[in-house]
């Protein structure tokens, strides 16, 4: 059997909301800038440069916040951030399968890596920077038929790359309006994954 799943990350695989609204605390206080963390982090899901142009800045100070962002990243993030509950089981479950997990984020993708590699985890590919249809380039290079995620951006991903639709209302979107954006499938949470993925390879041809 062979088979490939691609998975957001942020709200789907992890939970690193405690260590952003650290990063962009200390952010505010560098660049002076009046950012809203716990605003940033209800809001998971695109890129860090969408939630920048909410204070109208000029694009040398977004991109001067963004490297900053990413260079205080991994010491005050990665180390407060969980996996959400069966995210491991989950990417366990595809390979044990015969299959390939692929994580395809809108995240740094250097930073993305090192958040699977504190979970102890291993994926066939991990492709930063892709956001909505942009992620659909990553998912048809690797052949996948099911995108796992938490925001309409990863429902709108999923369908321009004739992938099956997976959410996860572990976001900042609600079961009701994930299913009313056109996702195929909606789970309560990853714990969910195992035994809708034994459901699905059932039914279909491999």
């Amino acid at each position: 059997m062979s088979f490939t799943v691609g998975f957001d990350l942020d709200m789907t695989l992890i939970d690193p909301r405690e260590g952003m609204i650290e990063v962009f605390a200390v952010l505010a206080k560098e660049f002076r800038i009046p950012l809203d963390g716990v605003g940033f982090v209800s809001r998971l899901g695109p890129p860090l440069s969408h939630e920048l142009a909410r204070y109208d800045l000029d694009e040398k100070t977004i991109a001067a916040v963004i490297a900053r962002y990413r260079a205080i990243y991994p010491a005050i993030a990665i180390p407060r951030t969980v996996p959400m509950p069966g995210a491991v089981a989950a990417l366990n479950s595809v390979t044990a399968r015969g299959g390939r997990a692929v994580v395809v984020t809108a995240k740094f993708g250097p930073t993305a890596q090192a958040h699977l590699d504190l979970m102890g985890v291993t994926v066939e590919a991990v492709i930063g920077d892709l956001w909505s249809t942009g992620k659909a380039v990553a998912l048809q290079e690797y052949g996948a038929e099911v995108y796992v995620g938490d925001h309409l951006g990863d429902i709108t991903g999923a369908r321009a790359a004739d992938a099956l639709a997976v959410a996860v209302a572990t976001g900042p979107i609600s079961a009701a309006d994930l299913a009313a954006a056109g996702a195929d499938v909606v789970l309560g949470d990853l714990t969910e994954f195992p035994q809708w993925l034994d459901s699905y390879l059932l039914a279909t041809v491999h």
